[in-house]
């Protein structure tokens, strides 16, 4: 058989079949195996439900005793925290109700004390009110015979005017008698004496005033107007304005007014200068109120000399430059102004005018370098008084701004600078301390009055200002003459170059009183009359001597 077997192996159809029985078996055998399976599932499946009912059953049988556990022991507490509340309910009711009748008693007894207050209350309205009827009875009565004196008042006071003008009449009729005075002459003579009486209380007044404001003030302003000279110290003493052209040799004379005239005449109208050649040697006087067109006119005539070449198309030649350097340096010296008084935003226009001051002189004194001057003492006393000094230093350096146009433009530099500050937008305060630096308005700011002390320090001081012969001595005579004019005054010096005046009186016509007023009198005259650089002091000296000669 397995000889059969072999054999058949060793053929395809033996394997074939052998494959084939082995499939068979194989499936055969899987089914029998998914068969027991199926039915070991299901038996585990069986038990496990039957396992899990019975541990379900016991878990909910112990879970019904534990809830009935549970549910006699909260009923019990239950109860007994109904009996603790029912308990404590008592006690609040018993609190409440103990409270509210200690209240209630309370109230009572506050009610019945204020019943006996308002009862006494009523008692004693009524008593007033008995007083009062009383009162009024009486006052009537009282109005009643206070009407009727009143009345009889009014009567006498009726005869008594009567009586009383009759006996003021004859009071004055016998005083005129006895004092052989008119009522006129009476009341003449008693306003002559209040006037005297007046005057004495005037002088004593203004001596107190003057008094309390130099003890308050004159220390302070030395300080300040001392710490403002010494930080400016200027640099020139005075400019002497020279209109005078130095010529090589005195045959340039004759070359400057060339044939017939003709050079002379073409520099006189190109530059609105007069040309004055006369015996001076080696010299030529320049006559121009404008200094500009003075200053082209030097410049161009120098150059003239310098070249030689002297004809009028050298001469427009010469003009022209000169003009061009001038300008050139109006504008140099404008900005060399605003840059030093450290000066921002002003208007091109103005820093011109700046510029054209250097060639204006006032008593001797250089314009543009007394504006940068009054500019810097301004913001000096600015910054120790506690002013703005910006603006101070604006309004100082603008102050005479309107001195660049007075050849041109008729009126006092005050009029002219206030119309070209307004038209250039300067602020009203600037305008204002310009307008005032000459008391030709009332100073009303602080800046005006620094600006002013500035004006003051700067032409005051020693050399800064100088004036011709001619003009001095006119000064002198008038201040002379102001103070000659009052009466009682004995003798007028003026000393000090016209910077202080002493005035001798007479005792027995002006007193001590009356000198205060006499002083103030002559100072206000002199500012109001008369022209001056600085300030002028006025000394008042009363002397009584009494005399006697022994034999």
């Amino acid at each position: 058989m397995s000889m059969l077997i072999l054999a058949l192996i060793g053929t395809p159809l033996a394997i074939g079949l052998i494959v084939a029985a082995l499939l068979v078996g194989a499936g055969v055998s899987y089914v029998i195996a998914s068969k027991q399976i199926s039915t070991a599932r299901q038996q585990g499946v069986q038990e496990g439900i039957e396992q899990r009912k019975r541990e379900h059953e016991a878990a909910i049988g112990s879970a019904e005793q534990e809830a009935k556990r549970i549910r006699s022991a909260a009923e019990k507490e239950a109860s007994d925290r109904k009996k603790a509340a029912l308990v404590e309910a008592k006690d609040e009711i018993f609190r409440l109700r103990s409270d509210a009748e200690k209240e209630i008693k309370d109230r009572r007894a506050d009610m019945s004390r204020q019943e006996r207050r308002i009862q006494q209350k009523e008692e004693n309205l009524d008593k007033k009110t008995e007083n009062f009827e009383r009162k009024e009875e009486m006052l009537q009565s009282k109005l009643h015979a206070a009407d009727e004196k009143l009345a009889e008042a009014e009567e006498l006071k009726k005869n008594g005017a009567e009586e009383l003008d009759k006996l003021k009449k004859s009071q004055i009729d016998m005083l005129e008698r006895i004092s052989e005075f008119s009522r006129e002459q009476a009341r003449d003579y008693l306003l002559t004496q209040i006037d005297a009486d007046l005057v004495h209380e005037k002088a004593l007044k203004v001596s107190a005033y003057e008094q309390q404001v130099k003890a308050n003030c004159e220390e302070i302003a030395r300080s300040h107007i001392s710490l403002a000279i010494a930080k400016c110290a200027a640099e020139q003493v005075s400019e002497i304005a020279v209109s005078v052209v130095p010529l090589p040799n005195d045959e340039m004379k004759g070359r400057i007014i060339g044939r017939e005239g003709r050079n002379i005449r073409t520099i006189e109208t190109l530059t609105g200068v007069d040309l004055i050649i006369d015996d001076t040697p080696e010299a030529i006087t320049l006559s121009c109120f404008d200094p500009v067109r003075r200053e082209v006119a030097r410049l161009a005539l120098e150059k003239l000399i310098v070249d030689g070449r002297i004809h009028p198309a050298s001469i427009e030649e010469k003009v022209d430059k000169a003009r061009r350097e001038v300008e050139k340096r109006i504008k140099q010296e404008g900005e060399r102004a605003v840059l030093e008084t450290n000066v921002h935003g002003l208007n091109p226009e103005l820093t011109k005018l700046l510029g054209r001051l250097t060639f204006r002189t006032s008593y001797r004194q250089n314009v543009l370098n007394h504006s940068i001057e009054v500019a810097t003492l301004s913001g000096i006393l600015a910054s120790e008084l506690g002013v703005d000094a910006n603006v101070a230093r604006r309004a100082g350096l603008l102050h005479d701004i309107g001195k660049a146009l007075t050849a041109e433009i008729e009126g006092s530099h005050v009029a002219i600078g206030v119309d070209v500050c307004r038209k250039y937008r300067e602020s009203q305060e600037i305008i204002h301390a310009i307008e005032a630096h000459h008391n030709d308005v009332e100073p009303k700011t602080v800046i005006a009055c620094i600006v002013q002390a500035a004006d003051a320090i700067s032409a005051a001081r020693p050399g800064a200002r100088s004036e011709n012969l001619e003009s001095y001595i006119k000064r002198l005579q008038k201040l002379e003459e102001i103070c000659t004019s009052y009466e009682g005054v004995d003798k007028c010096y003026a000393i000090q170059a016209g910077r202080e005046v002493r005035v001798m009186v007479k005792p027995e016509i002006i007193d001590d009183e009356k000198m205060i007023l006499v002083a103030r009198d002559i100072a206000k005259q002199i500012e109001d009359e008369m022209e001056y650089p600085g300030q002028i002091k006025v000394n008042l000296i009363r002397e009584s001597r009494a005399v006697e000669v022994a034999k």
